[in-house]
Order: structure tokens, then C-alpha cells, then sequence
């Protein structure tokens, strides 16, 4: 018989030092080197949050993160955002195919940015009919919150690439 996943309740999530996250579960068990993943960033993003041990070993998956206590939710966030580049799309500003490969010039939330990706029908991601996720060659996530209310010439940059 397996032991029950635990729940999010049970969970106390905190970093120490402040790179390192570390897990107690019910007060009993501890794990000295926790990682974050998401299990399914692109269909299911902000949900199926699976903390993994130091070998790379599920602890358990939550399907729902925010039943997190707030200081563990706080916590895991702070992780993910340092290991995980996600910049807000505001404009794109070029925007230049060649051989497959998109290579991008866009204003973001963090400064003009240049990035490439390939195989956009596997790379671009509408989370609906408005919001868009691009992500480069090297696993950077770009993202375009409400692709409606880009400018004109970005709208138009946008269309010719998709």
C-alpha cells in the first residue's frame, strides 16, 4: 500500500538561505533541497505544481497551488520567478523569418529584447483567443498578456509571423 500524497495544507515551504527552497511536510518529514516545476506549463499554466527532492524525484504534485499557506505560495513563487524568465510583451518591433527560424526584436517589462524560436506551431501557445506564450530556443518564456491591444504595426508584425 502506498502512502497518501499529502495535501497542500500539510505543506510548509520556505527558502533558506534565500536560493535554496526547502519542504516539511506535517512537521515529520523535511527535505533539505526542494525544486519547483510546473507539470504542464502551457496548457495548464499556474496550475499542477510538482515539487521535486534533490535527486529529482516527485514529492508530490499539487493541482492547485494557491491552496498553498501564503508564505509557501510566496515562497515557491520567489523560486520560479528567479529560475524562470518570463518577460510581458508590450511591442514588437521586428520581427524577421529565415530557414524556420523566427528571430524576434519586442519591448518587454524587463527592456528591448531579442530572442529566436523555431517551430512556432509548437512554440507559440494561445492560452486563449487574445493571450499568446512564445518560447525561445532557450526555454525563455515571452508573453503577450492581451494580444489586442499591441499597436497597429505590432498586430501586424504578430500576424505575419504566426
Amino acid at each position: 500500500m502506498t502512502p497518501a500524497q499529502p495535501r497542500a495544507q500539510d505543506l510548509r515551504l520556505f527558502c533558506n538561505p534565500d536560493t535554496q527552497l526547502r519542504l516539511t511536510v506535517n512537521d515529520a518529514i523535511s527535505y533539505t533541497s526542494v525544486t519547483p516545476v510546473w507539470a504542464s506549463p502551457m496548457r495548464y499554466p499556474g496550475r499542477y505544481l510538482a515539487l521535486l527532492d534533490g535527486k529529482g524525484e516527485e514529492i508530490v504534485t499539487l493541482a492547485d497551488p494557491d491552496e498553498l499557506d501564503e508564505e509557501s505560495l510566496k515562497a515557491v513563487k520567489g523560486i520560479l520567478r528567479k529560475r524562470t524568465l518570463t518577460a510581458t510583451v508590450f511591442a514588437i518591433n521586428q520581427v524577421k523569418v529565415e530557414y524556420g527560424a523566427t528571430y524576434w526584436t519586442v519591448e518587454t517589462d524587463r527592456g528591448i529584447r531579442e530572442f529566436v524560436t523555431v517551430n512556432l506551431q509548437e512554440t507559440a501557445n494561445w492560452l486563449s483567443d487574445t493571450h499568446l506564450l512564445l518560447c525561445d530556443v532557450d526555454g525563455n518564456r515571452f508573453e503577450i498578456k492581451d494580444a489586442t491591444v499591441l499597436d497597429v504595426r505590432s498586430r501586424t508584425l504578430l500576424a505575419k509571423a504566426l
